[in-house]
């Protein structure tokens, strides 16, 4: 028997015997172990406005030359149809992190989704640094709509296997899209 632990009660009388009450503890275990995990697990996830229309928004995801304008990409291979390759390629940097190594590489997936106007979501994700073993699986879901005359954009990156390299890869593609997604604001406010 699975009893959610909304439906347990702090001051509910805790039976040796009873089922109820062994219930309740397992629920109570289960949400515990489900926040700590939670709490574990690194992720992404970015909000920017930009004052754009979505599908222009859209397509900035998916035209060449615009990647290389907000994305600092040296090569992609993307197409925005369900089983096309979601691929993007940046140069190595000079740069030598402690965990990952030089930073750039090729970051590919596949979609799985697209919507000219709401976003797609990329699977089977991995980013494939110069040097090194690859991170992945992982998950990138890029989520639009209208917001007033512009576009929300949100942009969530998952996948995780508990390791020093996996929570450092998360600190530092934070930051990469913070600083990308500044780039395509600035590139389609023009």
């Amino acid at each position: 028997m699975r009893l959610p632990s909304k439906h347990c009660h702090a001051a509910q009388p805790r039976e040796a015997n009873g089922l109820r009450a062994r219930a309740c503890e397992t629920a109570r275990a289960n949400d515990e172990a489900a926040v700590t995990i939670a709490a574990k697990s690194p992720e992404l996830d970015l909000t920017a406005f930009i004052d754009a229309p979505p599908g222009l928004v859209m397509k900035a995801f998916f035209d060449v030359h615009a990647l290389q304008a907000w994305w600092q990409v040296r090569h992609a291979v993307v197409s925005p149809r369900v089983l096309g390759p979601y691929a993007i390629e940046w140069p190595a940097t000079e740069f030598h992190d402690e965990l990952l190594g030089r930073l750039g590489g090729v970051f590919r997936g596949t979609v799985m989704h697209v919507h000219p106007t709401e976003g797609f979501f990329v699977a089977d994700a991995y980013w494939l640094p110069p040097d090194g073993e690859p991170i992945g699986p992982m998950a990138l879901h890029v989520a639009i709509a209208p917001a007033g005359l512009g576009t929300k954009l949100r942009i969530t990156q998952s996948g995780f296997e508990e390791s020093p390299r996996w929570r450092r890869y998360y600190e530092v593609v934070a930051h990469g899209w913070e600083r990308a997604l500044a780039s395509l604001k600035a590139l389609l406010e023009k």
